[in-house]
This record gives C-alpha cells, sequence and structure tokens, in this order.
C-alpha cells in the first residue's frame, strides 16, 4: 500500500524508538491516519506504536486533544501553532515519549492565500525539548499531498528521535 521507501523509513522510526525505550503516538489531521497506517505496516510496529488520534472535523482540528480555541481561531486550524499543540496534545493524552501531528490542506478544495491548497505543517513533540514544527508546500493532486505528508511526518518523527537519549 505504502512506497517501499516509506515503509523503510518507518522501519528506521520504529527501531530509534524501540532502541530508545520509547511509544509513539500521532494526531493526523488530512492524512486521516495514513501516518499511523504506514508505521503499522511495518511488521513488530506493535512493540513501540502506541496510539493514533484522527481529528478530521473542523472543531476537532481547531480544539482537539487540548488545543485552546482561541490557537485556531487566531493562527486556523492549519497552522504551526495548531500542529503544534497537537503533536504535544497527543503526548500528553498517551503513554508515548514521542508524537507526530500532521494538520494542512490536500485539496482540492481548502486553503486560503496564506496556506493554500498542498500546505501541510508537520510536528514532533517529545518531553523535555522543544517541540520541532514545520510548513511544507507540497504539490499534486490529493493523493500525492497526503503521501508527501506521510513522508514528511515520518521525516521530522525521526529527526526527533535522533536527538533523545535512550530511556
Amino acid at each position: 500500500m505504502f512506497p517501499k521507501e516509506m515503509l523503510e523509513r518507518a522501519a528506521v522510526a520504529l527501531d530509534m524508538a524501540r532502541a530508545k525505550g520509547i511509544r509513539i503516538a500521532t494526531a493526523e489531521t488530512c492524512t486521516a491516519g495514513l501516518v499511523s497506517g504506514c508505521l503499522t505496516s511495518v511488521s513488530g510496529a506493535s512493540q513501540v506504536f502506541e496510539r493514533g488520534f484522527v481529528l478530521y472535523h473542523d472543531s476537532a482540528k481547531a480544539t482537539g486533544l487540548g488545543v485552546a480555541e482561541a490557537i485556531s481561531k487566531t493562527y486556523g486550524a492549519v497552522s504551526a501553532e495548531v500542529t503544534r499543540g497537537l503533536a504535544e496534545g497527543a503526548l500528553v493524552n498517551s503513554g508515548a515519549g514521542v508524537a507526530v501531528a500532521v494538520t494542512g490542506y490536500a485539496g482540492p478544495g481548502g486553503g486560503n492565500p496564506k496556506n493554500p491548497v498542498g500546505t501541510v505543517y508537520v510536528a514532533a513533540a517529545a518531553g523535555g525539548v522543544d517541540t520541532i514544527v514545520e510548513r511544507h508546500q507540497f504539490s499534486g493532486d490529493r493523493d500525492a499531498v497526503r503521501l508527501q505528508a506521510i513522508a514528511a511526518a515520518i521525516e521530522i518523527l525521526v529527526r526527533r528521535m535522533a536527538t533523545l537519549s535512550t530511556q
């Protein structure tokens, strides 16, 4: 279902979590569980993948996992601030040691002048370190944007774990 290269990177993320003695959680909007699906497509994922949260309706994106409604109203449901809040909220609402979050406009509708269709934010949170947040502008149709978002989420997850010490 997922490209070979993506599954290989997912395996790296899982191996890193296993080596560090931590579990992974996800919080997804535009990818609707596909990051979780990619990670759990790798054999042995159940040892370190804990849970995934899918927040798809606008109200869930805006306020899910403890993100204050004022943050979404101020910055938009697809923003660095909301994505950071979702990653940190997934961490707090799970037993995971690292969490990754994705928000975005996969298209064909949605978007705005600041964040047009293809805009995706990814964030990775872990205890005791700053949350990493990135903005990407992807091209292609809905499926292409979502696949690129999955890859970006897995990459930021790997980079966040690379800075963590073993538990």
